[in-house]
């Protein structure tokens, strides 16, 4: 079975915010790279999404899964439907409010 990948306008959001941070440190050109990397990685959960932890604590069904141990994916699988909900990096939580740590990328 193969599942349909949507992104929320919060995951779109944090990926616009997530290549504008990145993109100042590194080079558009490796900010861009790092967010297509990330949007295949997504667009991948067509043939397997039930991957990663589940955290019910944040609502049904909603699932984390990391990429490169720097951001975290956030989605929910609902009958042959992916929604990528949120995107976060490097020290963002769901609890509110964005951390991202002043690091390298």
């Amino acid at each position: 079975m193969r599942y349909r990948v949507v992104f929320d306008p919060a995951a779109d959001a944090d990926l616009a915010e997530l290549y504008d941070y990145i993109a100042p440190k590194a080079g558009r050109a490796i900010a861009r790279r790092y967010i297509n990397e990330l949007v295949g990685h997504c667009a991948a959960f067509e043939t397997f999404p039930a991957r990663g932890t589940r955290h019910d604590e944040f609502g049904a069904g909603i699932r984390v899964v990391g990429f490169k141990r720097k951001a975290s994916i956030v989605f929910r699988i609902d009958a042959d439907l992916v929604t990528i909900m949120r995107i976060l990096h490097r020290g963002q939580s769901l609890g509110g409010g964005h951390d991202i740590e002043d690091d390298e990328f």
